[in-house]
């Protein structure tokens, strides 16, 4: 099965300027490709993934890709999936940001067959005359005002400024055409206007040269909504802004409903191996299989194998109710979005250390549930009113949790 059957198979094709005239070219020799990405933010998030898998399949494949961080279009601002103007960053924001991009994309791409390109470097040599001479006249305003980028926003209004960026993308692909011999540039659904405007400026410019765009589907959940947020908000590539065990998550709790799309979009298993797990979400969907290896293979690919692991444990032990087996690492990833209050470091008794962190509203009701059996400190179950909370027993002494019930956790933070 040929590179383009099986990104069919898996639903990642969405358009293509000629499909037929790209399998050609893809059965006759391995051609160079790329997708971009502005430094809008100093990280990617799980629907930016969309795109770069696929350029991933491209590589693996044998073929050559490369990355644009549009250090020069970063500075304009994409229109696409805008109601209104982007704010403007800073010359320290952009180069802040295509550093850290940079960085996550050598870790998902390695450093073999592979090449980061960066825009600033010729867009910014071109003067404005030879910008309206050398490709402004290749471009009808009618045919701009009809791409959907541009069109959905008239009723509010656009700059000029974000109305030239599709001219400026399209420099891009012909540029790229010109040094590296690029071929096929890889977008977003949303993406396409963008990418015709390429193939028709390098066919303006160069009539017989071959050369290609391809789009992926918008991805929606089940249920019709938009894929890649959490209930915390957008899930990042970055650690620091979504731990690998929340990241780990995100992917663990998909629905029934979603998990093979998932596994055939995110993942590099192979068709044997997703519709194996596909019959096991029909048989025994409890088991949650499916999702359990969808969660091991994206958080693999973006945070590396070791990292993945320890994700996994971190969800074991929670799960079995082994917190006390956690390292002080391991338990900032688990309780950073749970509720937390400081305390010191004095032993206080149980009754009065559930109503001091508020967990409790009231000693009568911290008694109850103690006695119910429906708190645990640290891992164990506690149900003597006498029981002294000691934040030195566990954690290096810097945190003790709590459970009240079977799901609402509390996490305090010694403070010395």
């Amino acid at each position: 099965m040929d590179i383009l059957e099986d990104l069919k198979w898996r639903g990642a094709i969405n358009q293509c300027t000629d499909l037929n005239g790209l399998r050609e070219l893809l059965n006759s020799k391995k051609i160079s490709l790329y997708c971009g990405t502005d430094p809008t933010g100093d990280s990617l998030h799980v629907g930016h993934l969309i795109p770069f898998i696929m350029l991933k399949r491209f590589q693996l494949a044998g073929h050559h890709p490369y990355i644009l961080i549009g250090g020069g279009t970063g500075f304009i601002g994409d229109p696409s999936g805008r109601k209104t103007e982007r704010q403007l960053q800073t010359a320290t924001q952009v180069q802040h940001n295509k550093e850290a991009l940079t960085r996550q994309m050598i870790k998902l791409f390695g450093t073999e067959n592979f090449k980061i390109v960066d825009n600033y470097e010729w867009l910014s040599k071109i003067s404005l005359l030879d910008f309206l001479r050398d490709y402004g006249k290749s471009f009808n305003v009618n045919t701009m005002l009809s791409k959907e980028a541009v069109a959905s926003r008239l009723k509010n209004g656009i700059s000029f400024t974000e109305f030239s960026y599709q001219i400026l993308q399209s420099v891009d692909f012909l540029y790229l055409n010109n040094v590296d011999h690029i071929q096929l540039q890889i977008g977003g659904a949303d993406q396409w206007g963008n990418l015709t405007n390429g193939v028709y400026l390098i066919h303006s410019k160069k009539p017989n040269e071959k050369v290609f765009g391809l789009t992926i589907p918008l991805m929606l959940k089940a249920d019709g909504t938009k894929f890649g947020k959490s209930a915390g908000g957008a899930v990042w590539l970055d650690a620091n802004k979504t731990s690998p065990f929340e990241f780990y998550q995100f992917w663990f709790n998909q629905d029934d409903l979603d998990v093979v799309k998932y596994l055939k979009y995110f993942t590099f298993l192979t068709h044997q191996e997703i519709d194996d797990l596909a019959e096991k979400v029909k048989l025994e969907p409890q088991k949650r299989e499916a999702q359990r290896r969808l969660a091991e293979e994206v958080t693999k690919f973006v945070h590396g194998e070791k990292t993945m692991k320890q994700a996994e444990r971190i969800s074991n032990l929670l799960f079995n109710g082994n917190i006390q087996d956690l390292s002080v690492s391991e338990l900032k990833q688990a309780f950073k979005k749970v509720p937390s209050v400081e305390i010191n470091l004095d032993s206080v008794n149980v009754i009065d250390w559930l109503v001091q962190t508020e967990i409790e509203s009231s000693k009568r009701q911290a008694r109850e549930d103690v006695n119910n059996g429906a708190i645990m400190i640290n891992g164990q179950k506690v149900n003597d009113e006498n029981y002294i909370v000691d934040p030195k027993n566990h954690f290096e002494g810097k945190y003790v949790v709590a459970r009240k019930g079977k799901r609402n956790y509390f996490l305090a933070k010694v403070v010395r």
